[in-house]
This record gives structure tokens, C-alpha cells and sequence, in this order.
């Protein structure tokens, strides 16, 4: 097999060429390195069947060769991070929109598979948990720019679905959930590698908002092992997956068990969205995935708790 890895060079995409590699396919990798980082793909420089290139996606001539190349496309290639979608609102709605949108059309053109990775964050403001991927989308208003990177996203959905029912296009779409591991940086507000960092510095180590706000964080492993598994099963394609975990954890008990992994004897401080953020900043209360259909399809279990999830990523803060 061979595969293309848009945002190769990102955190789970650098993880997913690992995974791919290990199972024996070809890859090919392209990053622009606006979040992603080329020393993510260092140690895969040189081996027999990993080649790279550093360019923009929206470079029509050369993502054609690349999708041209591909039996499956994995396209990761988005803006991400709470921050950078705040900061940087047009980027984050060119780069998600455009660049699908140029993949899919690319795809299309010889019906090459595309995997498409998504987010929580088309979930919005709902408050049915767990969510489900046939339940309501809720967002914000246009003028809160917290809501774009939902909203882009979201459209990307639409956009590969219309794909697959017009042109026959086989994309198979995940939704992650927070996902964590070594290479992921807290620079866009990760939360736990900002969280073990501050730790390992002395701290303080800052909860934005009250920190009753709780999260489901699920190994990089078992979600890139999660996307090839549903890339390869015929039944995925014109389908959305939710692809995390579902074991829920406030910010709160989070810096707690942070400290306690870290042996810090930092503080832990609450820090206002809008200082953090901007004026007006909305938050989701809780995000909690429905894996019930991913478990019946292909079996999906997360294999990783938070504890030893927590353990890895201060091992690999540690050893830098």
C-alpha cells in the first residue's frame, strides 16, 4: 500500500507515517511546517519506503503527483489548536477549507481513498453526552472566532460526504477526541504537554477557567492504530467515526495529577478565558465521544489510560 500523509510532520501525523511504516506500506509525507515540525520526521528520513516533501497543500501541481502516487489519502493537514484559531482566524478557515476541498477534488479525479480526520470541536455548545456522530451540531456565533475552527471543519465533513454521494469518492471521516503523546507541543494550548511543562519548570501551573471543565484524552497510539484499521475496512467508507477515548477527567484533577506524576511542587493557579483568550471566550463544559460505533465496527478499545498517558508524556518532557 501506499499512502500520502497530508501534515505529516504534525504530532499524529508524524506518529500515523510511523504506524503506517511499521505495518509495511510506502509512505509519503508532505507538511508545510506552519504548526508541524520537520525534527517530528527525523528518524524516518532515510528508510527505504519514507520520502517527504516540505511545501504548501494548496500547491495544486505537486499534492496531484503526490494524490496520483497514493492508493489511500490520509489528509491531517489542518490549523490547530485553541490558540491559533483564535489568533489567526482567516488562516485557520483557508487552510481547513481550501486545502479539503483541493485534496478531495484531487481524489476524485482517479477515486483514490481519502481519510479525512476531523474534530470534537464540530460538536460545539452541545450538551447531550456522550456525543454521538449522528447527533446535532450547536455552535457559536459567526462573530466569536472561538466557533471557525468548528465550523471549518465541519464543512470539510460535508464537503467529503458530498464527495462520496456525487462522485463516488471513498472517504472515511474521524472525529478525534483530545489526543496525547510524545511531539505533541502545548504552543496552541495542548493542555497536558503545557501542563507537564509548566510542572517540570516550577510552575504555576495555569487552569484556564474554573477547571470544572472535563475532557476525555486518548494515547496518539491508539488513534493512529484506530485510522488505518478503519482505512482498510470496506464498511467505513461515506461514514463518521468518533476516535478517542471516553474516560472523562476535569482540568482540575488533571493539574492535580500532573503534580503528582511530576513530583512539582508548583502551584496550581485558574487563569479567566478572556485573559487567556479574548473578551467573551466560550468554552465546551464537557466532551465525552459515543465509541459505540467504532467498538462494533472494528473493535476499537483504548489500551492507554490517563495515568500512564500522563507517565510517557514526563518521561518524554524529561528526556528532552
Amino acid at each position: 500500500m501506499r499512502a500520502l500523509v497530508t501534515g505529516g510532520a504534525g504530532f499524529v501525523g508524524s506518529h500515523l507515517a510511523e504506524a503506517l511504516l511499521r505495518g509495511g506500506a510506502e509512505v509519503a509525507v508532505t507538511d508545510d511546517l506552519s504548526t508541524g515540525s520537520i525534527d517530528n520526521i527525523e528518524h524516518l528520513k532515510g528508510l527505504k519506503n519514507f520520502s517527504y516533501t516540505i511545501d504548501t497543500l494548496l500547491n495544486r501541481p505537486h499534492l496531484a503527483e503526490l494524490v496520483d502516487r497514493a492508493d489511500v489519502i490520509f489528509h491531517l493537514a489542518a490549523a490547530v489548536g485553541v490558540r491559533l484559531i483564535v489568533e489567526s482566524p482567516v488562516r485557520t478557515i483557508e487552510t481547513n477549507v481550501k486545502g479539503t476541498e483541493l485534496v478531495l477534488e484531487l481524489a476524485a479525479k482517479k477515486a483514490k481513498k481519502v481519510v479525512l480526520t476531523s474534530t470534537s470541536e464540530v460538536y460545539g455548545k452541545a450538551n447531550k453526552i456522550p456525543f454521538g456522530e449522528d447527533d446535532d451540531l450547536v455552535l457559536g456565533p459567526t462573530v466569536k472566532g472561538r466557533w471557525s475552527y468548528a465550523c471549518s471543519k465541519a464543512l470539510d465533513e460535508f464537503l467529503a460526504i458530498a464527495y462520496w454521494k456525487e462522485k463516488r469518492v471513498p472517504v472515511v471521516i474521524g472525529r478525534l477526541f483530545n489526543t496525547v503523546g510524545p511531539r505533541q507541543t502545548g504552543r496552541y494550548g495542548m493542555v497536558i504537554p503545557s501542563f507537564v511543562q509548566q510542572a517540570l519548570s516550577g510552575g504555576p501551573i495555569t487552569v484556564l477557567g474554573d477547571g470544572s471543565q472535563s475532557r476525555c484524552f486518548a494515547w496518539v497510539g491508539d488513534v493512529v492504530n484506530a485510522l488505518i484499521r478503519l482505512s482498510e475496512h470496506p464498511a467505513a467508507v461515506g461514514q463518521v467515526f468518533n476516535v478517542g477515548a471516553d474516560t472523562e477527567v476535569t482540568i482540575q484533577d488533571l493539574a492535580e495529577m500532573v503534580k503528582k506524576e511530576t513530583g512539582s511542587s508548583a502551584d496550581i493557579t485558574l487563569v479567566p478565558y478572556e485573559k487567556a483568550y479574548e473578551e467573551g471566550f466560550e468554552d465546551m463544559h464537557r466532551r465525552v465521544p459515543d465509541l459505540t460505533k467504532i467498538r462494533r465496527l472494528i473493535g476499537y478499545e483504548p489500551t492507554v489510560g490517563l495515568a500512564e498517558i500522563l507517565r510517557r508524556v514526563t518521561t518524554h518532557y524529561r528526556g528532552q
